[in-house]
Protein backbone atom coordinates (compact mmCIF):
# COMPACT_ATOMS: atom_id res chain seq x y z
CA UNK A 1 0.00 0.00 0.00
CA UNK A 2 1.16 3.29 -1.20
CA UNK A 3 2.18 5.45 1.94
CA UNK A 4 2.58 9.70 1.87
CA UNK A 5 6.33 10.00 3.74
CA UNK A 6 5.96 13.65 3.51
CA UNK A 7 7.20 15.53 6.79
CA UNK A 8 4.25 17.03 8.30
CA UNK A 9 4.78 20.43 9.52
CA UNK A 10 7.03 21.11 6.43
CA UNK A 11 3.89 20.55 4.36
CA UNK A 12 1.55 22.14 6.23
CA UNK A 13 3.39 25.00 5.75
CA UNK A 14 3.73 24.99 1.82
CA UNK A 15 -0.11 24.38 1.83
CA UNK A 16 -1.04 26.97 4.24
CA UNK A 17 -2.86 24.65 7.07
CA UNK A 18 -2.30 24.42 10.55
CA UNK A 19 -0.81 21.64 11.92
CA UNK A 20 -3.84 21.04 14.34
CA UNK A 21 -5.70 20.07 11.59
CA UNK A 22 -3.45 17.11 11.09
CA UNK A 23 -3.89 16.47 15.01
CA UNK A 24 0.21 17.89 15.42
CA UNK A 25 -1.06 20.79 18.41
CA UNK A 26 2.72 21.31 19.38
CA UNK A 27 4.39 20.63 15.82
CA UNK A 28 5.62 23.66 13.82
CA UNK A 29 8.34 24.63 11.21
CA UNK A 30 10.30 27.87 11.00
CA UNK A 31 10.49 27.20 7.10
CA UNK A 32 10.02 30.63 5.22
CA UNK A 33 9.00 32.23 8.07
CA UNK A 34 5.90 34.78 6.87
CA UNK A 35 5.72 33.44 2.66
CA UNK A 36 8.30 35.84 2.07
CA UNK A 37 9.48 35.87 -1.55
CA UNK A 38 6.65 33.81 -2.66
CA UNK A 39 5.85 35.32 -6.31
CA UNK A 40 1.54 35.74 -6.91
CA UNK A 41 0.40 32.38 -7.91
CA UNK A 42 -1.56 31.69 -10.92
CA UNK A 43 -5.38 30.66 -11.38
CA UNK A 44 -4.06 26.72 -11.91
CA UNK A 45 -1.57 26.96 -9.01
CA UNK A 46 -4.24 28.10 -6.50
CA UNK A 47 -6.68 24.97 -7.91
CA UNK A 48 -3.63 22.77 -7.25
CA UNK A 49 -2.92 23.88 -4.09
CA UNK A 50 -6.50 23.33 -2.95
CA UNK A 51 -6.40 19.77 -3.98
CA UNK A 52 -3.26 19.02 -2.38
CA UNK A 53 -4.61 20.51 0.64
CA UNK A 54 -7.57 18.33 0.80
CA UNK A 55 -5.65 15.25 -0.67
CA UNK A 56 -2.90 15.82 2.66
CA UNK A 57 -5.33 15.99 5.09
CA UNK A 58 -7.09 12.74 4.59
CA UNK A 59 -4.41 11.20 3.11
CA UNK A 60 -5.44 10.47 -0.36
CA UNK A 61 -3.48 9.58 -3.21
CA UNK A 62 -4.20 11.05 -6.70
CA UNK A 63 -5.96 7.76 -8.50
CA UNK A 64 -8.57 7.61 -4.97
CA UNK A 65 -9.16 11.25 -4.78
CA UNK A 66 -10.00 11.41 -8.55
CA UNK A 67 -12.75 8.95 -7.81
CA UNK A 68 -14.29 10.45 -5.42
CA UNK A 69 -14.36 13.19 -7.34
CA UNK A 70 -15.98 11.09 -10.12
CA UNK A 71 -18.76 9.80 -7.29
CA UNK A 72 -19.20 13.67 -5.77
CA UNK A 73 -20.37 14.55 -9.42
CA UNK A 74 -22.63 11.74 -9.94
CA UNK A 75 -24.39 12.83 -6.86
CA UNK A 76 -27.25 15.40 -6.56
CA UNK A 77 -26.06 19.17 -5.05
CA UNK A 78 -22.66 20.73 -5.46
CA UNK A 79 -20.05 18.80 -6.69
CA UNK A 80 -17.62 20.16 -4.44
CA UNK A 81 -19.81 19.81 -0.98
CA UNK A 82 -20.55 16.34 -1.86
CA UNK A 83 -16.77 15.65 -2.45
CA UNK A 84 -15.81 16.92 1.31
CA UNK A 85 -18.57 15.25 2.65
CA UNK A 86 -17.63 11.78 0.87
CA UNK A 87 -14.19 12.04 2.49
CA UNK A 88 -15.19 13.11 5.69
CA UNK A 89 -17.58 9.56 5.94
CA UNK A 90 -14.08 7.44 5.79
CA UNK A 91 -13.70 5.23 8.36
CA UNK A 92 -9.97 6.51 9.49
CA UNK A 93 -11.89 9.76 9.40
CA UNK A 94 -14.83 9.08 11.50
CA UNK A 95 -12.11 7.03 13.59
CA UNK A 96 -9.56 10.00 14.48
CA UNK A 97 -13.05 12.31 14.62
CA UNK A 98 -14.70 10.59 17.69
CA UNK A 99 -11.14 11.00 19.39
CA UNK A 100 -10.43 7.30 18.75
CA UNK A 101 -6.81 8.48 17.99
CA UNK A 102 -5.02 11.26 18.06
CA UNK A 103 -4.19 11.56 13.99
CA UNK A 104 -5.77 10.63 10.83
CA UNK A 105 -2.21 8.80 10.18
CA UNK A 106 -2.60 6.74 13.64
CA UNK A 107 -6.34 6.20 12.78
CA UNK A 108 -5.40 4.96 9.37
CA UNK A 109 -3.04 2.82 10.91
CA UNK A 110 -5.34 1.31 13.76
CA UNK A 111 -7.89 0.52 11.27
CA UNK A 112 -5.95 -1.48 9.11
CA UNK A 113 -4.64 -3.78 11.87
CA UNK A 114 -8.49 -4.24 13.21
CA UNK A 115 -9.09 -2.53 16.06
CA UNK A 116 -12.33 -1.36 15.27
CA UNK A 117 -15.95 -2.97 14.34
CA UNK A 118 -18.44 -0.65 12.07
CA UNK A 119 -21.90 -2.50 13.40
CA UNK A 120 -20.00 -5.15 14.94
CA UNK A 121 -18.58 -6.39 12.08
CA UNK A 122 -14.39 -6.16 11.86
CA UNK A 123 -13.51 -3.93 9.13
CA UNK A 124 -10.10 -3.00 8.10
CA UNK A 125 -10.10 -1.34 5.31
CA UNK A 126 -9.31 2.79 5.89
CA UNK A 127 -11.39 4.17 2.96
CA UNK A 128 -14.44 1.97 3.84
CA UNK A 129 -17.34 4.63 3.66
CA UNK A 130 -19.85 5.03 6.80
CA UNK A 131 -23.44 6.04 6.45
CA UNK A 132 -25.95 7.45 8.80
CA UNK A 133 -27.13 5.14 11.66
CA UNK A 134 -23.40 3.04 11.12
CA UNK A 135 -21.96 2.33 14.40
CA UNK A 136 -18.58 2.08 14.59
CA UNK A 137 -16.46 0.73 17.69
CA UNK A 138 -13.06 0.08 19.11
CA UNK A 139 -13.34 -3.93 18.99
CA UNK A 140 -13.80 -5.47 22.21
CA UNK A 141 -10.30 -7.20 22.35
CA UNK A 142 -8.75 -4.12 22.19
CA UNK A 143 -11.08 -1.53 24.46
CA UNK A 144 -8.71 -2.93 26.94
CA UNK A 145 -5.55 -2.03 25.74
CA UNK A 146 -3.25 0.79 26.75
CA UNK A 147 -3.00 2.34 23.82
CA UNK A 148 -6.76 3.26 23.61
CA UNK A 149 -6.95 3.99 27.11
CA UNK A 150 -4.72 6.94 26.77
CA UNK A 151 -5.61 8.27 24.07
CA UNK A 152 -9.31 8.53 25.41
CA UNK A 153 -8.05 10.70 28.04
CA UNK A 154 -6.23 12.67 26.19
CA UNK A 155 -9.11 13.17 23.75
CA UNK A 156 -12.06 14.04 26.63
CA UNK A 157 -12.54 17.20 26.45
CA UNK A 158 -11.63 17.09 22.19
CA UNK A 159 -14.96 18.60 20.72
CA UNK A 160 -17.16 16.52 18.73
CA UNK A 161 -18.30 17.07 14.74
CA UNK A 162 -22.55 17.31 14.97
CA UNK A 163 -22.71 14.49 12.51
CA UNK A 164 -21.12 11.73 15.15
CA UNK A 165 -22.86 10.88 18.39
CA UNK A 166 -19.61 9.45 20.48
CA UNK A 167 -20.01 7.66 23.53
CA UNK A 168 -16.73 7.36 24.79
CA UNK A 169 -16.94 5.14 28.11
CA UNK A 170 -17.89 2.56 25.40
CA UNK A 171 -15.80 3.05 22.66
CA UNK A 172 -18.32 3.44 20.41
CA UNK A 173 -19.43 6.63 17.92
CA UNK A 174 -23.02 6.55 15.81
CA UNK A 175 -23.16 8.56 12.29
CA UNK A 176 -26.08 10.20 13.39
CA UNK A 177 -26.44 12.08 10.01
CA UNK A 178 -24.19 12.78 6.77
CA UNK A 179 -21.47 15.37 7.30
CA UNK A 180 -22.31 19.09 6.32
CA UNK A 181 -19.61 21.35 4.32
CA UNK A 182 -20.57 24.05 7.58
CA UNK A 183 -18.69 21.23 9.75
CA UNK A 184 -15.44 21.32 7.79
CA UNK A 185 -12.80 22.75 10.25
CA UNK A 186 -10.53 23.73 7.85
CA UNK A 187 -10.45 26.57 5.05
CA UNK A 188 -10.76 25.01 1.86
CA UNK A 189 -12.34 26.50 -1.38
CA UNK A 190 -13.97 23.26 -2.65
CA UNK A 191 -14.81 25.16 -5.75
CA UNK A 192 -11.21 25.63 -7.10
CA UNK A 193 -10.52 21.78 -7.15
CA UNK A 194 -14.24 21.30 -8.86
CA UNK A 195 -12.71 24.13 -11.69
CA UNK A 196 -9.41 21.81 -12.20
CA UNK A 197 -10.66 18.86 -12.75
CA UNK A 198 -13.73 20.00 -15.03
CA UNK A 199 -11.11 20.96 -17.66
Amino acid sequence: MAKNMQPIAKRCRALGISPAVMGYAKKSTNRNPGNQMRRKKSEYALQLNEKQKVKFIYGILEKQFRSYYEEAFRMQGKTGENLLSLIERRLDNVVFRAGFAMTRREARQLVSHAHFTVNGKKVNIPSYLVKPGDVVAISEKSMGLAKFKAVLEANATMPIVGWLSVDKAHGQATIATLPIRDEIDYEVEENLIVELYSK
